[in-house]
């Protein structure tokens, strides 16, 4: 959710940067003059000695009742959006440490990392499986697994799956004394080397 976020903003960040410049820059050129171009009614910007907002456009609202209310809005609106994406920029995307079950009632906090490399070793010992990574999400108490596993090209993904759903996960989910470990496993084959005979 976040990358898509991420993503439009940066995309009509882009675009307004490009529309402004472009107009900046045919302004500058007085391209509108050159081709014989009607800018639209009320477009002050079209020359290289006018400014993009004229005195009168800046002021024309100033004695509106709800011109003030409507600025102070949607400027609150915007901080408040820009607060809530530089907050989700800053959290950690990734598990530091997992809040174990150690049946005592007060728990014990095992380092994200230790447990993701641990899964990944294993998931590595199963057949057909060249490389793992593991990645560990969501929160101390609810962490989400996100494995990608690269196959040998005779592999059997369905196996593979199921290896790694009985194995790897469930033995991080018992030793963990989790409840649940969702798990994401996106898979991909290598590429077949030419001069292996299989």
């Amino acid at each position: 959710m976040l990358k898509t976020v991420n993503r439009l903003l940066l995309a009509l960040a882009g675009l307004l940067l490009l529309a402004l410049g472009l107009a900046a820059l045919a302004a500058a050129a007085d391209l509108p003059r050159r081709l014989g171009v009607t800018p639209p009614e009320g477009y002050s910007w079209t020359g290289p000695d006018e400014v993009p907002l004229t005195d009168a456009d800046r002021t024309q609202w100033r004695d509106e009742s709800w011109w003030w209310w409507a600025v102070f809005a949607v400027l609150g609106v915007l901080v408040l959006l820009l607060l809530w994406w530089l907050g989700a920029q800053l959290r950690s995307r990734r598990v530091r440490t997992v809040l174990v079950d150690s049946g005592d009632g007060a728990g014990a906090h095992v380092r994200g990392a230790t447990l993701e490399d641990a899964m990944a070793a294993e998931a590595d010992g199963l057949r057909g499986v060249r490389r793992t990574r593991v990645g560990l999400g969501g929160r101390q108490r609810a962490p989400r697994a996100r494995v990608g596993l690269l196959l040998d090209p005779d592999a059997r993904p369905a196996h593979v799956v199921r290896e790694l759903r009985d194995g790897p996960l469930e033995h991080a989910r018992t030793s963990a004394g989790l409840a649940t470990l969702p798990a994401e496993a996106r898979l991909r084959a290598a590429r077949q080397d030419p001069g292996r005979i299989s």
